[in-house]
C-alpha cells in the first residue's frame, strides 16, 4: 500500500472506530427480556410486586426518603409497573409531578386508574421504548429505576436519553438485585445478566457521576445515587 492511499484510508478508518459503540448498541444485550411485559396482566403482576415478601415493597417507605424529593421536583418512575412508588411519590412532590415511565401500555392505564381512584391529579404517564425513555429533554429533576435496569435491552442509549432527560445536576436513583455468585438465588444468577459493578461502570459510561451508596436498609437489592453534571 502506498503512502497516499494509508492517508485517503485514515478518514475511513476513523470513522468505523467510533461508530463501534453506536453499532454495538444495534443489538440487544438481553433479547427477550421484556417479552413477559408486552402484554402484561397488570392484577397478577400486583399480586408478585406489591407483596411484604418482596424486599422494596417492604423498604418502601425507606426507599421513598432516599431519593429526598422537593416538593416542587418532577420525578420519573422509570419502569414503572404496577405504580407502587408513582403513587408514593405523587405525596412527596405535591407541587410537582410524577411521570411514570413503562414499556406496557398496560401498566400506564392501570396507573392511570388507580391514581384516579384515589384522587392523586399529578401523575402523568409516558410510554417508553426499547431503547429510549421518551422524556423531554432537561424535564426532570429526579429519576428512579427499581429493579429495572437489568431489563435495559439497549442500556447505553436508554441512559443517554435519561442523562438529557434530567436538568443539570438532577439525580439518578438506581435499586437492583445483588448477583453474588453462591449468595444469590437460581432466578436473580438467570435473570439479572450482570453484577451491581458492571451496572455501574456503564451508568458511569453513559456521562453520570456517582455521588452516593447507601447501605443498611437492603439486604437482596443495592443502592446508587448518580448525579447528572452541571455542565452537561
Amino acid at each position: 500500500m502506498s503512502l497516499s492511499s494509508s492517508r485517503l484510508s485514515l478518514p475511513l478508518l476513523i470513522l468505523a472506530v467510533s461508530s463501534l459503540p453506536a453499532l454495538a448498541q444495534e443489538q440487544s444485550v438481553r433479547p427477550g427480556i421484556n417479552d413477559n411485559f408486552r402484554d402484561p396482566n397488570p392484577k397478577e403482576f400486583v399480586e408478585k410486586f406489591e407483596i411484604e415478601s418482596r424486599e422494596v415493597f417492604a423498604k418502601r417507605s425507606e426507599i421513598v426518603k432516599l431519593l429526598k424529593l422537593k416538593p416542587t421536583d418532577t420525578v420519573a418512575d422509570i419502569g414503572a409497573g404496577t405504580g407502587l412508588f408513582t403513587r408514593l411519590f405523587s405525596g412527596e412532590v405535591k407541587e410537582g409531578k410524577v411521570v411514570a415511565v413503562d414499556i406496557a401500555q398496560k401498566f400506564l392505564d392501570h396507573i392511570e386508574i388507580t391514581c384516579r381512584e384515589k384522587g392523586i391529579r399529578n401523575v402523568e404517564t409516558l410510554k417508553c421504548t426499547d431503547s429510549s425513555t421518551e422524556l423531554p429533554e432537561g424535564s426532570i429533576d429526579v429519576a428512579f429505576i427499581c429493579d429495572t435496569y437489568h431489563h435495559f435491552e439497549f442500556p447505553q442509549k436508554t441512559m443517554g436519553s435519561l442523562l438529557k432527560a434530567l436538568k443539570p445536576g438532577g439525580r439518578l436513583v438506581l435499586i437492583d438485585f445483588r448477583r453474588v455468585e453462591g449468595e444469590s438465588t437460581p432466578f436473580i444468577m438467570s435473570h439479572v445478566r450482570a453484577d451491581k459493578d458492571v451496572f455501574e461502570k456503564e451508568i458511569l459510561e453513559a456521562g453520570f457521576q456517582k455521588v452516593e451508596e447507601p447501605t443498611g436498609i437492603l439486604k437482596e437489592n443495592y443502592c446508587l445515587i448518580f448525579q447528572k453534571p452541571a455542565g452537561k
